[in-house]
């Protein structure tokens, strides 16, 4: 994993060059064993974001076109990112996903599916769900701040603004794994929606706090 690492500090610096960037409650995401970071999805500046303020490795979701360039799919299969579809969906993604869960990896995924086009918040797609009951992951719901404004859909160039990412506390759906055991499918899938609004639910109450870390 070294050349997660190179790209960890990769990406720390630079982060910290063009925008500044701040972090919230990262002793929040467990330093061990198998979890699930949900974050809203804002901006392609996302996932290093929410990766570049822990000192554990995560695994992404990468569409499966950037694993055919040279060099670029080098880098992600290094990183054990997970090749998804245009829709990011599909069987061996989600075998992939829980490959990386059962190893005791931490994996970030966006409920909402795609980038925000306006900024605001996005329903849930069941597609978490399913990733969660088939796993014994926690899940950290995670907001990010500023990374639209920096570099949204309707920005053609990196703009100058501040981003932040908040790491909200740990939800375990246990109940809901417990019915998932022997329920019918129509409430499996009503199970798999739910967890995706509860996990929506807890992203918007995130907010910035006063009480803040800044890391270089």
């Amino acid at each position: 994993m070294i050349s997660y690492w190179i790209g960890w500090s990769f990406f720390r610096i630079s982060y910290s060059v063009l925008f500044g960037w701040t972090a919230y409650n990262r002793e929040r995401v467990p330093k061990r064993g198998p979890v699930i970071l949900a974050s809203n999805h804002a901006s392609f500046l996302d996932p290093p974001l929410v990766g570049i303020p822990l000192k554990r490795p995560l695994n992404f979701l990468a569409r499966e076109t950037l694993f055919r360039y040279p060099g670029v799919g080098a880098t992600l299969r290094s990183w054990q990112a997970v090749p998804v579809d245009r829709e990011g969906s599909g069987g061996r993604g989600l075998k992939a996903i829980l490959d990386r869960l059962l190893r005791g990896g931490g994996i970030l995924l966006f409920p909402e599916g795609t980038r925000t086009h306006d900024g605001k918040l996005q329903a849930g797609r069941s597609g978490i769900g399913l990733a969660v009951i088939k796993s014994n992951a926690s899940v950290i719901p995670v907001r990010v701040f500023g990374t639209y404004e920096a570099f949204g859909r309707h920005v053609r160039l990196l703009r100058r603004h501040h981003i932040r990412v908040k790491y909200g506390n740990p939800m375990q759906f246990a109940e809901l794994r417990a019915e998932a055991k022997t329920c019918s499918k129509v409430r499996l899938k009503q199970i798999y929606q739910q967890i995706a609004d509860e996990i929506m639910t807890a992203i918007a109450k995130l907010e910035p706090c006063e009480d803040k870390n800044t890391f270089p």
